[in-house]
């Protein structure tokens, strides 16, 4: 085990993150592993759903009980300690709104662990029904509002309005255009009708964009903002996109991220960050075009890799999730070190040690140490 000074490395961490970690003051690499709740149930021997539903006053105290191990381990509480108060159910909330996949037809299914989105979508015939239906949809935004928001929706939002001052929140991130495809119409449908019907497979894509946009437009309106003065930026959660070859994505999922970063990331500096925690060298050249803000990339992915196409963009990675949960401390620190070398390569920097992808239940507090060990010894500036 490597030695670290707690204390030392989270006052550097204060100015890891300037400019977003590239800025020539900060002395170490950044880190970007704070843990989740889901880690707690590992962490303290305890029986749970790490996905699932927790009751609220157990998660308060499993959170407690974790933060005192963390403080121990890490040096800083990591998670919420916010005791539920029986007058939250009295404050008034907003309703839920239709996920965008359901206007593809899918349905959001709760599995007893996560809730996954699964289509209904079964051929072409089926999908061209769909798009034709979609189209109609779109085509009038007050029919497209009442698909998306219940009916109650205005009344509801003017109560919480005066009750708390909340207002909708914007559309500011969504599954990718590929992921959603291959959700609602299935992965091998999907690829096999690039090479069966290619208009069809460039309509699904265009169509997904339309879509996309539709519920920006909505959101900043319900929002209380107009195309004028809506927050910049959008994110994609795209990890099936690496399974198309580069004519495939720049057919399907480049114009919609192309149109979306377009529409609410106009500017150099505004927010534009991809996640794909899979195999997505093949796809780098054309992913670089936006000037991504930041990525989270799958760990076979280096950063070298990385770096030759998108200079400026930072890297939250390379650490295997697996490797995380293993916590087989020399495996991670080699894999920190790996990372943090090549971030100093040329004095470069923009990078934030994290995960290729999601920490899951079974990642220790110890691992995480581990890292910051790793990063204090072999990412100083």
């Amino acid at each position: 085990m490597l030695d670290l000074d707690i204390e030392q490395f989270w006052k550097d961490e204060e100015t890891a993150w300037e400019d977003n970690c590239f800025s020539k003051n900060t002395k170490q690499v950044a880190l970007g592993i704070r843990m989740s709740e889901e880690c707690v149930f590992a962490e303290l021997g305890e029986e749970g759903q790490p996905w699932g539903y927790t009751d609220p006053m157990r998660r308060y105290d499993l959170n407690c009980r974790y933060n005192e191990k963390a403080i121990k381990i890490v040096g800083r509480p990591l998670l919420s300690e916010r005791k539920p108060d029986p007058k939250d159910d009295l404050v008034p909330k907003l309703p839920e709104t239709r996920a965008i996949g359901e206007v593809f037809g899918g349905k959001y299914v709760f599995d007893g662990n996560t809730t996954w989105l699964e289509g209904t979508l079964e051929d072409a015939d089926a999908l061209k029904k769909k798009l034709d239906e979609i189209d109609i949809l779109l085509a009038d935004k007050e029919q497209f509002k009442a698909f998306v928001v219940p009916e109650n929706w205005d009344a509801k939002c003017k109560e919480v309005f005066e009750a708390t001052g909340r207002r909708p929140g914007q559309f500011s991130g969504v599954r990718g255009p590929v992921t959603l495809a291959t959700s609602v119409f299935g992965i091998e449908n999907l690829l096999y009708l690039y090479y069966d019907d290619e208009e069809l497979f460039k309509r699904f894509g265009d169509t997904i964009t339309n879509v996309i946009l539709a519920y920006v437009d909505l959101f900043i309106k319900e929002s209380g903002h107009t195309d004028e003065n809506f927050a910049h930026g959008f994110s994609f959660f795209d990890d099936d996109s690496n399974l198309f070859t580069p004519e495939m994505y720049h057919i399907f999922g480049y114009p919609t991220l192309k149109a979306v970063f377009e529409k609410c990331a106009p500017n150099p500096k505004d927010y534009r960050y991809q996640h794909s925690d899979s195999a997505m060298g093949h796809l780098m050249p054309q992913l670089a075009d936006f000037n991504l803000t930041g990525c989270n990339f799958g760990p076979t992915i280096t950063v070298q890799e990385i770096r030759k196409y998108m200079p400026r963009t930072r890297i939250d990675g390379q650490l295997a999730p697996f490797t995380f949960m293993r916590n087989n401390e020399a495996d991670i620190i080699a894999e920190v070190k790996r990372d943090c070398e090549a971030a100093k390569i040329d004095d470069i920097r923009g990078l934030g040690i994290t995960t290729a992808g999601s920490i899951n239940n079974g990642s220790l507090l110890t691992s995480m140490r581990a890292v910051m060990a790793a990063i204090q010894t072999y990412g100083r500036y």
